[in-house]
């Protein structure tokens, strides 16, 4: 680098994120010094009553949905409670603090240590379930976070860090002090210099939503956690329980207005239970159109080689509204179905729609349909998760062996199950790891174990040496010296 440009004045958005770091830096070591698995505990208590009081939970889902025009009030006041709730239960004894392991046999001692000053950029389709969950799990461990909001997530973001501070407030000492520094966001408006300067000098990085976002995150020299894209297909087949399935799968399709990665975007179908199999989805509301009604909405859905932002997320009534198309019995309606005519580029109902709509494939059998759902994860979204309504578990099994996915999502509604569910054993997260398929550098839901350092003490031990013949005497039995 140049001494001029060395020497070269700092603009304006630097200066701003600089200016947050250091408070949040100041504010982390404080709430990191002389701490004790109480005061962690009480932050993180305090923000997830923040978002889970109810008037609060309610305004907040409701100002979501005003500013952002993604999803309906009722689910994500449902959304903010269940995660949250899920997620504290997850934190309620995980030691953070202090020493959390002895192996005495090693000579080993494990100590936990806060990793600083989390960035984490939120998406607009969560802008409260997401920070909240960002904001508990930086606490529990004794980090300090700044978030990144969208753009139109930016207002109701800010509205549920005053809640936060109105609950640090109630606390005595050292959270009441630094509170307000230890949680902060980025100020509007957001732009790409902001969120690429907080990116780079951050302690780590926790990205959720555009892939964009994750490949800057991981090129930003900062250690980061990204998840990947999703596109969620699930099977169907032939010893399933189609009316559990088609119930299961229209409660996941509907939530929120699909706004979840992990909503159902395709279904593929073996053969000998296809017909009756979509008369248990127009039972439970999805409504398959006809060869032109189908070539109508994906004009509308798909324009200019994306996703109209007008469906996304949006009430059925709005998606047949703007699609012009026509559905029987439209007032019970649910979810639309389209033939999958392809998978690829070329055939973008292949890929996800984030909004109440899913494509049907049918498959000869199980070989297929297995066939067809990697293939489209090869398109796009690959390691997420797939879902199989079966009765069968080793082929779930065999999913998990072959197909390139870290969650294989069995007889539940995908949505719910993947991000954790209190029937599953699932982390409560909105972010999953999508492993090296979905070039991520975590294969788990997220969660507050990823923002923890562990110093080791090492002792000596008793030496533990072994001989050659130890290691190679059943190699050298079938291959020879």
């Amino acid at each position: 680098m140049s001494l001029a440009a060395k020497l070269e004045p700092l603009d304006s958005d630097t200066l701003v994120v600089d200016a947050i770091l250091e408070r949040a830096r100041m504010a982390q070591r404080r709430f990191e010094h002389g701490a004790d698995q109480s005061r962690y505990d009480k932050a993180a208590l305090a923000a997830g009553w923040a978002i889970m009081e109810p008037a609060r939970n309610a305004e907040l889902a409701a100002m979501a949905v005003e500013t952002t025009g993604l999803g309906n009030v009722r689910d994500k006041i449902t959304k903010n409670h269940r995660k949250t709730l899920g997620l504290l239960r997850d934190i309620r004894c995980s030691v953070t603090c202090g020493v959390i392991r002895e192996d005495p046999a090693k000579g080993i001692t494990e100590i936990a240590r806060a990793v600083g000053v989390v960035g984490a950029v939120v998406p607009s389709t969560n802008p409260v379930a997401t920070p909240a969950n960002n904001v508990i799990n930086a606490l529990k461990c004794g980090n300090a976070i700044i978030l990144s909001p969208s753009p139109k997530g930016a207002a109701v973001c800010e509205r549920l860090l005053g809640y936060i501070y109105a609950e640090f407030d109630k606390l005595d000492g050292c959270i009441a002090e630094v509170g307000r520094d230890l949680v902060q966001m980025l100020p509007a408006p957001v732009s790409k210099a902001k969120v690429q300067r907080l990116m780079e000098t951050v302690d780590v990085v926790v990205v959720t939503g555009s892939q964009d976002n994750v490949r800057r995150a991981y090129s930003s020299g900062t250690p980061a956690i990204g998840v990947g894209a999703g596109n969620v297909t699930t099977i169907i087949d032939e010893t399933a329980d189609l009316g559990a399935a088609a119930r299961r799968i229209a409660a996941s399709k509907t939530f929120d207005n699909a706004t979840s990665c992990s909503s159902e975007n395709a279904i593929v179908v073996v053969d000998a239970v296809r017909e009756a199999f979509l008369r248990e989805l127009e039972a439970a509301g999805g409504r398959l159109l006809d060869g032109a009604n189908a070539e109508r909405l994906k004009a509308a859905l798909f324009q200019g080689g994306k996703l109209n932002r007008h469906m996304i997320a949006r009430d059925i009534d709005q998606v047949i509204a703007l699609s012009g198309v026509k559905v029987e019995n439209a007032a019970m309606a649910k979810f639309l179905l389209i033939e999958g005519s392809g998978i690829g580029a070329d055939f973008p109902e292949s890929g996800e729609k984030l909004c109440v709509v899913a494509t049907v494939y049918s498959a000869r059998d199980f070989d297929e349909a297995e066939k067809v759902a990697t293939d489209i994860m090869a398109h796009l979204g690959a390691g997420h998760s797939v879902g199989i309504h079966t009765s069968l578990d080793e082929r779930a099994v065999r999913l998990g062996l072959e197909m390139p996915t870290c969650r294989v999502i069995v007889n539940q509604a995908h949505c719910f199950a993947t991000g954790g569910s209190f029937d599953n054993g699932m982390p409560f997260s909105l972010s999953m790891g999508c492993g090296s398929w979905g070039g991520n550098s975590i294969d788990d839901n997220f969660n507050h174990k990823h923002l923890l350092n562990i110093t080791k003490i090492v002792r000596p031990i008793e030496p533990n040496e072994p001989t050659l013949e130890d290691i190679f005497s059943g190699y050298w039995r079938e291959a020879g010296k």
